[in-house]
């Protein structure tokens, strides 16, 4: 365990948290959060780690690690399976500059072409004891997790946490769903609670926060260091700037609108650069459209996901 790294990292509570996406949160995106609602801790997207070729972690994700600004500290979520890869990876990415790593045990899309990664790793309780241990010998840096309640038994997490705590994990963040559940159902916080009521680390919640009333239940839970935030945050990204302020308002319409023109226009320049010319910068923009879950503004979003240029994505965006 690493508590230097840790107690920096988690020094104020309650910590909010912007979740991983893996072809959301981007560089551009991130930087469009801490500029404007200052999330306490963002994170890459998921670092794939390569088991066939020599070269564990791409250069664009190692040059995404060593560009970050630091105005909130950036935690590199590796995903993968193997010890030796993921040591090496894990190696490489300290090497860059990372001063924080993450191992993701929680995506339910969890398999590579030649191993389990992700949640499929939970049906293998012994196998991930013993690949943990490896990577906490390796990184030197504070060193967390990202995990479901457990593969297809909730209750799964309790067994998990012994596993986490012996190898010397700093930090968990719990989506208290299982593996085999994806995104269906609801996140069952009632299980955050009873975790967060045994665990010796710090516990993140993760799962469902969409609203400051739900993020604000949550931070009562005695014991918890904070809240990740992820579609909820892509569907309405002041809500960072609400919660710290205990406003449970919802804004007004035209409120709700301005603050979407200003964030998706906001991001265009950026992501022009970044994903190297229109049609690219126009299907991620896209992208960002299916989170917003507004019903009056759904026949508007479904024109702006159909436009072929950004000159009629744009004009369509002042509409919004």
């Amino acid at each position: 365990m690493n508590p230097n790294a840790t107690n920096k990292l988690l020094q104020n509570k309650p910590q909010l948290m912007l979740a991983p996406m893996q072809g959301l949160t981007n560089r551009v995106l991130r930087q469009w959060f801490i500029d404007h609602v200052a999330p306490d801790v963002v994170f890459t997207e998921f670092i794939r780690v390569q088991t066939r070729s020599r070269k564990r972690v791409t250069r664009s994700d190692l040059a995404e690690v060593n560009s970050h600004g630091g105005q909130a500290p950036l935690v590199a979520q590796m995903i993968g399976h193997g010890e030796e890869p993921l040591c090496e990876a894990a190696e490489g990415l300290q090497l860059a500059g990372a001063q924080h790593l993450n191992l993701n045990l929680g995506c339910p899309y969890g398999r590579m072409l030649s191993g389990a990664t992700g949640g499929e790793l939970l049906r293998e309780p012994l196998k991930l004891a013993a690949l943990l241990r490896k990577l906490r010998a390796q990184i030197k840096v504070d060193f967390s997790i990202k995990c479901r309640a457990g593969y297809d038994d909730p209750r799964q997490i309790f067994e998990l946490l012994t596993i986490f705590v012996d190898c010397g994990v700093d930090w968990l963040i719990l989506h208290p769903r299982t593996v085999e559940q994806r995104y269906g159902g609801a996140a069952d916080h009632r299980l955050t609670a009873e975790v967060a009521d045994i665990c010796p680390l710090p516990l993140i919640a993760n799962g469902d926060i969409n609203d400051v009333a739900t993020g604000l239940k949550l931070l009562k839970i005695p014991g918890l260091a904070g809240l990740m935030l992820g579609r909820g945050a892509l569907a309405d990204p002041f809500l960072f700037q609400r919660l710290r302020e205990g406003n449970e308002d919802s804004p007004t319409a035209t409120e709700r609108s301005t603050q979407l023109q200003a964030y998706i226009g906001d991001l265009i320049p950026g992501y022009l650069e970044q994903f190297c010319g229109e049609r690219q910068a126009l299907m991620k923009l896209k992208d960002l459209l299916n989170f917003i879950p507004d019903a009056s503004r759904q026949r508007l979003l479904g024109k702006m996901k159909r436009a072929q240029s950004l000159e009629k994505f744009s004009g369509l965006l002042t509409g919004l």
